[in-house]
């Protein structure tokens, strides 16, 4: 499973969507779930660069999981997500920071169809404000912003969380654009 994860990293990275060290992944194994270390660069992860902890509670590992860990647990717990991205993409955190309320209503047609409005949770990282609110969050919808920080996106496999990763990301761009475009 590290290979899954080491393949969607890299995409995550080549294409832009998160810088190397940061960002998460993790897929849900029953009542487990493997999950990035900390600091782990998502374009170069091997075997070592995964940790496997539990669901419930909270364990040894936990201080070389990602800071995010707790998060990630909760979304687990709360929805029906077997895979989770979690990515710094930088035109959904600019949105985010431009937003005038707790949504992104995307204007690209894909974005309608695909993603309905885009939440924008609050939460300091890795806290458990974060958790609570992206768990409530996204036990209906599959991908959400938080505010200035960046996109979680879920699916019932990796490459579900990414492709809903890279439509909030590709409809936040659009919408930039359409904005900029529309208010000169």
């Amino acid at each position: 499973m590290w290979r899954e994860i080491s393949r969607i990293g890299k995409k995550l990275v080549d294409n832009g969507l998160v810088e190397s060290h940061f960002g998460n992944i993790s897929v849900r194994v029953g009542n487990r779930m493997l999950i990035t270390r900390s600091g782990a660069a998502l374009d170069e992860i091997g075997e070592s660069s995964v940790v496997e902890v539990g669901l419930e509670g909270s364990s040894a590992l936990d201080i070389i999981a990602s800071s995010e860990t707790v998060v990630h647990r909760a979304i687990y717990k709360n929805s029906p997500a077997l895979a989770i991205v979690h990515a710094h993409c930088p035109f959904a955190v600019t949105q985010s920071l431009l937003a005038q309320g707790d949504k992104i209503e995307p204007v690209d047609s894909e974005g309608q169809y695909f993603l309905g409005d885009v939440p924008i949770v609050k939460g300091g990282i890795g806290s458990d404000e974060l958790a609570t609110n992206l768990a409530s969050t996204l036990a209906s919808h599959k991908a959400a912003i938080v505010y200035s920080h960046g996109t979680f996106a879920t699916g019932k496999i990796l490459d579900e969380a990414y492709v809903m990763t890279t439509q909030v990301e590709h409809s936040c761009k659009i919408k930039y654009w359409y904005d900029l475009a529309k208010n000169r």
